[in-house]
C-alpha cells in the first residue's frame, strides 16, 4: 500500500481520517451545501463510521486515499485521490470544506498538496492526469479548480444520480498553477 502519513499545506495538516473524527464528521455534514455536492449521508455515528470504513479500506486496496484537512487541530475539511486502478494513466480529486472554514483558502490549498503529493507518488506508476469533476452550478468549485491549476476541459452532459451538466477540470503532471522551470 502506497499512501502519505499526513501532508503539509500552508497552515494545514491533511492526514488520513480516524476514527476519533467521527463527531467531527458529523458536525460538517450539517451543512446544507456540503450535502448537496456529496452523495454519502453523513448524519449519526453509524453513518460516519460506515464512510470512515470507506476511506480505510480504499486506502488499504490503493484507490481511494482520503485525507483529513485540520487548521489548528479542527477538521475544516476532505481531500481525495480516486484512482480506479492502480497503475491507471487518470485518476480522480475530490475534495469539501466545512461551512464555517469556507472562504479562507483552505480548498485551494489542500489541493495543491494533494496533487503534489499524488504526481510525487503515482507519476512512476503511470499516473498523468487528475480530473476534478463537479456539478455545473457549484460555481466555488469552478474557482477552486481555477486557483489550483485546473483549468476546465470538458462539459460532462448529465447523468443519474447528477440531474445536471457537470464540468471536468484537469491536471497533467508537470502543469501547475504557476509555469515551472525545467530543471
Amino acid at each position: 500500500m502506497t499512501g502519505a502519513a499526513a501532508l503539509v499545506a500552508d497552515g494545514l495538516l491533511l492526514r488520513p481520517f480516524e476514527d476519533a473524527d467521527a463527531p467531527a464528521l458529523i458536525e460538517a455534514y450539517r451543512d446544507e451545501t456540503l450535502r448537496r455536492f456529496t452523495r454519502t449521508p453523513v448524519d449519526d455515528a453509524e453513518q460516519a463510521a460506515h464512510w470512515l470504513r470507506l476511506q480505510c479500506e480504499g486506502r488499504a486496496a490503493g484507490t481511494r486515499y482520503a485525507f483529513a484537512v485540520l487548521a489548528a487541530g479542527e477538521l475544516v475539511g476532505n481531500v481525495v485521490l480516486k484512482r480506479g486502478a492502480p497503475g491507471g494513466e487518470r485518476a480522480e480529486v475530490g475534495y469539501w470544506t466545512a461551512g464555517p472554514a469556507r472562504g479562507r483558502g483552505v480548498a485551494p490549498r489542500a489541493l495543491e498538496a494533494l496533487t503534489a503529493w499524488a504526481f510525487a507518488t503515482f507519476a512512476g506508476d503511470g499516473l498523468v492526469r487528475l480530473d476534478l469533476l463537479h456539478e455545473g452550478d457549484n460555481h466555488a468549485s469552478c474557482r477552486v479548480a481555477e486557483k489550483s491549476g485546473y483549468p476546465l476541459t470538458e462539459i460532462v452532459p448529465a447523468f443519474p444520480p447528477y440531474p445536471l451538466d457537470g464540468h471536468r477540470h484537469s491536471r497533467k503532471w508537470l502543469d501547475g498553477p504557476e509555469p515551472r522551470r525545467s530543471e
